[in-house]
């Protein structure tokens, strides 16, 4: 059951998000319906509606995480701890594509995520590309990867 949380908290969880979703750095600003608030733990599995387990989550990056806690890497087999924005940084586990569209994962929580959430599905690459055009992506500060001598 969806929770109803205070606009005061809402807004407390925007501003910390700097109006991104946590999980695929999605503005929410730019889009047609506004984002969720997620619970990183999820009630069911013990979580509170506390502020430190509230995040921001675009409406699929929330469904595909759901109650989840793991998710299988799929390069070792091993179940790993999604990325948490109250525990991990995001520079660290991910960075994007010279070109801003792809979420290119630096590690192996970040990479078991990614295939979790689907970060880089087809859809959020053309909205992606579409925010690219008009200079509103990536988000400032998120790390970009450089290209190689040769790529450019």
């Amino acid at each position: 059951m969806a929770r109803k949380f205070s606009k005061a908290i809402q807004h407390r969880v925007r501003l910390r998000a700097r109006f991104l979703c946590e999980y695929c750095h999605t503005n929410e600003r730019w889009q047609y319906v506004r984002f969720t608030i997620d619970h990183l733990t999820a009630t069911s599995e013990g979580g509170e509606d506390e502020f430190e387990n509230l995040a921001l989550a675009c409406f699929h990056c929330n469904r595909r995480k759901s109650n989840k806690l793991v998710a299988l890497d799929a390069q070792t087999g091993q179940m790993l701890p999604l990325f948490n924005p109250r525990f991990h940084s995001w520079a660290e586990h991910f960075i994007w594509s010279p070109d801003g569209l792809r979420i290119i994962p630096l590690t192996a929580i970040g990479s078991a995520t990614a295939d979790l959430l689907e970060l880089n599905r087809e859809r959020i690459l053309r909205i992606r590309a579409a925010d690219v055009s008009v200079h509103r992506h990536p988000p400032e500060g998120d790390p970009i990867q450089k290209q190689a001598e040769g790529d450019k």
